[in-house]
């Protein structure tokens, strides 16, 4: 594979991604999408990285996947306690955490 693929692979996933987001209802999904659209933001921090010839955009990627492991322990902490008042992880329920 080219870098070229590369890129288009991760613009692929970025779009699968936030179409998951803005089509799903369910929490879990929603962050799957999210999760999606960082891993692909990633692939392309890499490749260009690599089209450079410097770490710059690795340790890019590496914070960022930093970021989003704590964004997920977060996520998904929020989500149980939800689940667990409400039965329900729909994104639908405005009124979710007025309570």
């Amino acid at each position: 594979m080219t870098l070229l693929h590369y890129l288009v692979l991760s613009g692929v996933l970025f779009t699968i991604g936030a179409a998951t987001v803005l089509t799903r209802r369910n929490a879990i999904l929603a962050f799957m999408g999210v999760e999606l659209m960082l891993n692909s933001c990633n692939l392309a921090l890499v490749t260009f990285s690599r089209i450079h010839g410097t770490l710059t955009g690795q340790v890019m990627a590496f914070f960022v996947m930093v970021v989003a492991a704590a964004e997920v322990v977060v996520g998904l902490a929020i989500i149980v306690s939800i689940y667990r008042a409400r039965r329900t992880v729909s994104v639908d329920e405005p009124s979710l955490l007025k309570n």
